[in-house]
Parts: structure tokens; C-alpha cells; sequence
């Protein structure tokens, strides 16, 4: 089994505050909670890109419960999308990497994931409150159209983010 050190804990640590502090900003001001989705994702990286897969699951546990707590538990509904999907997609694209999944293969299966995250989230977050009724034909379709679209965008980004946080946590740490 692979010794934790103290950078992984620090940083698994780092993105635990951060994430939790993003997505209780982003409960409690819903315009910003998109971006505090995308933000906190990002800031779980941090202990990915020094191979922690435990700071990783830590943070992300982490982030969930103390975000929860935070927000009083009435804003489960609001955290529903980070819990499955934006939370745990660092972990998979961090997998697609070390595994050399097929870029085509693994993008589908992420789309996918991803549409029917989203349709979980509005089926029991959003669609039991919304006040236009939609039919449930229009809503997957506009979810595999227009949401699959919007996560190759996603996707890309993350991937570009995830180089950049690994070089910066590597400019860091060869500076100690």
C-alpha cells in the first residue's frame, strides 16, 4: 500500500475547503451555483494530481458532508449534481488517463453518465418544483442534444484544467 505523505494530505485538505466553500457560496447564491459546481471540481484535482486516489475520495466525501451540514441539509437537491456527477468526474478522467481508455469510447460513456445525471437532477431536484410543465419526451431529448454538446465543451475544459493544476502543484511543490 502506498505511504500518504504530507503534500497529499495538504492538498486533499485544500480541496476539501475549497470545494465545500464553493458549493456552500453557490447553495446559498443560486446564481452562482453552476460555476460553483465547475470551480469545485476543479479544486478536487488537487490531490489527483499527485496520484491520490484516498486524498481524492477524502476531499469528495468531505466536501459532500460538510457542505451538507453547512447548508442544513435542505439543500440536498442543490448539491444532487456534484454528488453524481461533477464530483466524481475528475476520478474518471483521471482513470480514462492512467488506463488509456479510448478517447470515443470513454467520452460516450461519460456523455451518457452525464445526461442521465442530468436528467436525475431534473426529474427529482428541478421538475418537481419548476412551474412549465415539459414532457418527458422533450426533456431527454433536449438532454441528449443540447446537454451532450454542452459536455464535450465540459469535458474538454476539465481536461485542460487538469494540466494546468498538475503543472501548478508541481511548480509548487519543486519549489519546497
Amino acid at each position: 500500500m502506498k505511504k500518504i505523505t504530507a503534500y497529499e494530505i495538504a492538498l486533499s485538505g485544500l480541496a476539501a475547503a475549497l470545494s465545500t466553500s464553493l458549493l456552500v457560496l453557490g447553495t446559498v447564491t443560486p446564481i452562482l451555483l453552476f460555476t460553483a459546481y465547475l470551480v469545485a471540481c476543479v479544486a478536487l484535482m488537487l490531490p489527483l494530481s499527485r496520484g491520490s486516489y484516498a486524498g481524492y475520495v477524502f476531499a469528495f466525501l468531505t466536501t459532500g458532508l460538510l457542505t451538507l451540514l453547512f447548508c442544513g441539509f435542505s439543500f440536498l437537491f442543490e448539491l444532487l449534481p456534484f454528488l453524481i456527477f461533477f464530483g466524481l468526474h475528475p476520478l474518471v478522467n483521471e482513470l480514462q488517463i492512467k488506463y488509456k481508455w479510448k478517447k470515443w469510447l470513454a467520452f460516450f460513456i461519460k456523455a451518457l453518465w452525464f445526461d442521465g445525471a442530468m436528467y436525475v437532477t431534473w426529474r427529482f431536484a428541478f421538475g418537481m418544483t419548476t412551474v412549465v410543465a415539459l414532457p418527458e419526451v422533450a426533456v431527454v431529448v433536449l438532454l441528449l442534444t443540447l446537454g451532450t454538446a454542452l459536455f464535450w465543451l465540459y469535458d474538454y475544459t476539465v481536461f485542460k484544467a487538469r494540466a494546468q493544476i498538475n503543472a501548478l502543484v508541481g511548480r509548487l511543490l519543486r519549489k519546497k
